[in-house]
């Protein structure tokens, strides 16, 4: 379970106040695999950042009874200094796993090589998704929360993302953006929709895609 209580959070933008997300209640059940539709500038990121802890609220807050990943796409918390072995060492010892399974299965899982021994500031950005997304796999989470990182790297690496993904769905939930809608339908039976600072749940995935595409048609303004 994910509970919104009075979410709020807005920036300011040339100036002006814009909110991203307005007075937000709602409860997200357990071990749902979800959707997050919504224009671009909607403020998806934003919420994935909240909801990981990485951003704060303006206002309210977010309850979960379970854990919940990083977003997954996002390698902003690595130390660009270390290596991708010793930020996986320290990420394990934060989450409380073994450090030598972790840092296996990451190096085996990200294919990065003598990269992997190297400082994540000499990595690409490829790199930097393929070893963010080995660590959150290696690290079993209630909730992973993903943001179109299964399109890191060649067709067989994607293939190897997509099985493993698949794997840890059979016993987790997940919130997942990504503008590949045959993805998300793979992987989602049920959405949210953000628009205007609202977040709306559909238990339909087909319907939420509809009204989603039905949106992105009307100018900013009148959505």
């Amino acid at each position: 379970m994910i509970r919104f209580e009075n979410l709020t959070k807005s920036f300011m933008v040339n100036g002006t106040r814009r909110v991203v997300i307005n007075n937000l209640n709602l409860t997200i059940p357990s071990g749902q695999s979800l959707a997050l539709l919504g224009r671009n500038g909607a403020g998806k990121s934003t919420l994935m950042q909240i909801i990981a802890g990485n951003m704060r609220p303006d206002a309210g807050r977010v309850v979960s009874d379970g854990s919940i990943s990083w977003p997954v796409g996002f390698a902003g918390s690595f130390h660009p200094q270390l290596t991708g072995a010793q930020n996986t060492r320290f990420i394990a010892r934060i989450y409380g796993v073994d450090t030598d399974e972790l840092a296996d299965f990451v190096q085996d899982f990200a294919e990065l090589g003598a990269h992997f021994r190297m400082p994540v500031r000499t990595y690409s950005q490829g790199m930097r998704s393929r070893l963010t997304f080995g660590l959150s796999m290696g690290i079993a989470f209630d909730t992973y929360l993903v943001d179109e990182v299964t399109g890191a790297g060649d067709a067989s690496f994607r293939q190897k993302s997509k099985a493993v993904f698949r794997d840890r769905m059979q016993k987790a939930g997940a919130i997942m953006v990504n503008h590949n809608l045959a993805e998300l339908r793979e992987y989602c039976d049920h959405a949210l929709v953000l628009e205007d600072g609202r977040l709306r749940y559909f238990s339909n995935l087909d319907e939420a895609i509809e009204i989603h595409q039905t949106t992105l048609l009307r100018r900013p303004d009148e959505a």
